[in-house]
């Protein structure tokens, strides 16, 4: 009886990350798929390099910044050597980049990169809720040129990235990515723009991306009212994201679970 259930040594096994196996596997899989293809989206709509292998997928959006090139694993890293070596010829070596991983990694300090924590992946599920109206905070969905600058502009200052300033407008958000399955809300308090937040569409998941308020926004329900625009952009679908340890308690209370911690390294 046990010998009828163990495979023909022949036989593939699938474990869920090959090139092949469908998006909606598992929904740990559209996760993944959608933060690999965030970057690209973000890359592609500048005009700047990226690509988009069986093993990763990362753009390189700009020159300053730790957090301003992503670069995600789509299979587990066998060969760091290697697939750092191509994501080397892409960024340069001048250039930073946040290699993240959906599983452990071996350790990648003698490919030059630095350890920088396991934040959780954040999922929700569909769910009701009803858009929150802090007093004094408009939410406005960004829909031209001009605007997704001031939305830039808000990210940058409000994140911070503070390498990145003096900015210039185009840096990281270009209008083409309004025409694709991106939409951003910038957040206004009494009037001035104080808060941002993205959605991307893909694999039949919302992925949110790029929340931030400006300081002297925070505590006013700002950063909270456009990440629940972002949230509820597809309200039929669910809604992933990679959470800080301190962003983490934000998310819980607005019903998104932890699901697994990925690992995250930097190459300064």
């Amino acid at each position: 009886m046990t010998s009828s259930i163990i495979p023909d040594e022949n036989e593939h096994l699938i474990t869920g990350w090959e090139p092949d196996v469908p998006a909606d596997d598992t929904l740990v899989r559209q996760a993944v798929l959608a933060h690999a293809s965030w970057p690209v989206e973000v890359a592609r709509a500048l005009g700047r390099p990226w690509r988009h292998t069986d093993r990763w997928a990362g753009g390189w959006v700009g020159d300053r910044g730790p957090l301003t090139n992503l670069v995600m694993l789509l299979q587990p890293l066998d060969d760091p050597a290697a697939v750092t070596a191509e994501i080397g010829e892409m960024i340069p070596a001048h250039v930073p980049y946040c290699l993240v991983s959906p599983w452990p990694t071996p350790d990648l300090r003698p490919q030059g990169l630095v350890l920088l924590g396991h934040p959780p992946l954040m999922v929700r599920f569909p769910a009701h809720h009803e858009m929150p109206a802090p007093h004094g905070v408009e939410v406005r969905e960004v829909g031209t040129a001009e605007e997704l600058a001031v939305a830039e502009q808000v990210l940058v200052r409000g994140y911070p990235m503070p390498e990145l300033e003096p900015l210039t407008p185009g840096s990281l958000l270009a209008p083409a990515i309004l025409d694709g399955l991106t939409r951003v809300w910038l957040g206004h308090v009494d009037g001035q723009p104080a808060s941002v937040a993205a959605a991307f569409r893909h694999t039949d998941v919302t992925l949110v991306e790029y929340v931030a308020a400006l300081p002297n926004a925070r505590g006013r329900g700002a950063g909270a009212a456009v990440t629940w625009a972002a949230t509820l952009a597809e309200p039929d679908s669910p809604v992933v994201l990679m959470s800080s340890d301190e962003g983490r308690p934000v998310y819980e209370g607005m019903g998104f679970i932890p699901v697994e911690r990925w690992t995250a390294w930097l190459r300064p």
